[in-house]
């Protein structure tokens, strides 16, 4: 198994890179998101990687942080999910965006993705939401996971100014390990792993910028018993 790839981006298409690691050509299929991400061809790129194995094909599909291809592993484990649905939802959604949707049961960003369908979307959702809340509370671990740097025992000759694809922003890493660290709070002080990670999508949704101790004190007051 195939599970990361490092060399130098050889080129770019709509939905695949050819990722030359010491002259050996990979063809590694990305998220449209993803795909922006990557460098300019000639430079050097880090992905994590998931084959496919078909009796006929043989496919490498590429993500930039263990987060996403987490995800990735879940989403064709569902009935009517295949690689290039993922890669719809990943791409639309990214990572951290299909983690809250699916907490929050919120079918119709799933099925904003192109060629998701009411039915297939509300599977997804129906499916995984158990496995959401274990998913967002490694979340700060597996974003934070990639972009280190590309050494030359990879890549088979020094490459100037070398760029590696990054997972995600800092204030997205920041706020994928403060909800990790509110469910685990809110985990400790009885309340289940789905109402719990509802309530943390919900908040770092309207709070992007929150800490963790902002992140679970707006947390409680949506847990806490209305009337």
């Amino acid at each position: 198994m195939i599970g990361k790839i490092a060399g130098r981006v050889d080129y770019k298409a709509l939905d695949h890179a050819l990722i030359d690691v010491r002259g050996v050509g990979y063809i590694v299929y990305c998220s449209e998101r993803t795909m922006a991400e990557l460098p300019p061809a000639g430079e050097a790129v880090a992905l994590y990687t998931e084959l496919l194995v078909r009796e006929d094909n043989l496919q490498l599909f590429g993500f930039t942080s263990l987060l996403e291809k987490e995800w990735h592993r879940l989403l064709i484990s569902v009935q009517g999910i295949g690689a290039k649905a993922s890669l719809a939802i990943l791409g639309t959604l990214g990572p951290e965006g299909v983690g809250r949707a699916i907490a929050l049961g919120d079918v119709t960003a799933i099925k904003s993705a192109k060629g998701i369908g009411p039915k297939t979307a509300q599977r997804v959702v129906h499916e995984l939401k158990d496995k959401a809340p274990a998913v967002m509370a490694l979340g700060g671990s597996l974003s934070g996971a990639a972009g280190a740097p590309v050494s030359d025992d990879v890549i088979e000759a020094p490459i100037a100014s070398p760029a590696v694809a990054k997972p995600a922003s800092k204030a997205a890493e920041g706020n994928a390990a403060a909800q990790a660290e509110a469910l685990s709070a809110l985990g400790n002080l009885g309340y289940t792993p789905g109402d719990a990670a509802g309530a943390v999508a919900q908040v770092s949704g309207e709070m992007p910028e929150a800490d963790t101790a902002a992140l679970i004190k707006a947390a409680l007051k949506l847990l806490a018993p209305k009337g």
